[in-house]
């Protein structure tokens, strides 16, 4: 009877070793994100516009406002392969450069609320009178990262948004926003007013 016992034990610590073994434990995973790859940087020259003209990346296309088509001036800077938009409108400068930088503040007011931070710096450039500012948004849910304005200050003033075509996650979109970011410098460093 001890070698039944003893067998009988041993048959039931290896059926238990063995089941304990074959289980498969069900661990979630970290959500991931889809690797992106960036363009090569190169530019072109946009020069048909009757207002200014500026260097854009050659990954980009420019379309023309759909939403206000009577607007020449009014353009989509797309870029597909990000699928973002930055979103530029030109104003003519008639004694009403304050409701146009009121405009801009309510702009950025809007997109603040779900902002955790703002940073602004000022563009300042007295040979091509090039004067505005370029505002950074930080935040998950912030719709447009950053805007920019650019004026003469006396006849004509261009405003830029970028905006993705998804609803995005700044936090994963950074590489992306840091890229545009760079050409959207380039863009305004190479604006001049014709």
């Amino acid at each position: 009877m001890k070698n039944k016992t003893t067998t009988f034990l041993s048959l039931l610590a290896a059926a238990l070793l063995l089941a304990s073994c074959q289980r498969n434990h069900v661990l979630p995973k970290p959500r991931g994100y889809f690797r992106i790859d960036l363009p090569d940087t190169g530019f072109v020259v946009l020069d048909s516009m009757e207002r200014y003209r500026f260097e854009y990346p050659q990954y980009a296309v420019i379309t023309n406002d759909p939403y206000s088509p009577q607007e020449k001036n009014w353009i989509n800077v797309e870029m597909p392969v990000f699928k973002a938009s930055i979103h530029i409108t030109h104003k003519k400068v008639d004694g009403n450069l304050g409701q146009y930088l009121d405009d801009v503040h309510t702009m950025v007011t809007k997109h603040l609320q779900k902002a955790n931070g703002m940073r602004d710096s000022l563009i300042v450039n007295d040979e091509h009178h090039r004067y505005g500012m370029f505002i950074e948004m930080d935040g998950k849910g912030v719709a447009t990262p950053f805007q920019f304005y650019l004026t003469d200050s006396t006849r004509n003033f261009v405003r830029g948004a970028l905006y993705f075509n998804f609803l995005p996650n700044n936090d994963s979109m950074q590489p992306v926003i840091s890229r545009i970011r760079k050409d959207v410098d380039h863009l305004i460093n190479t604006f001049e007013w014709k």
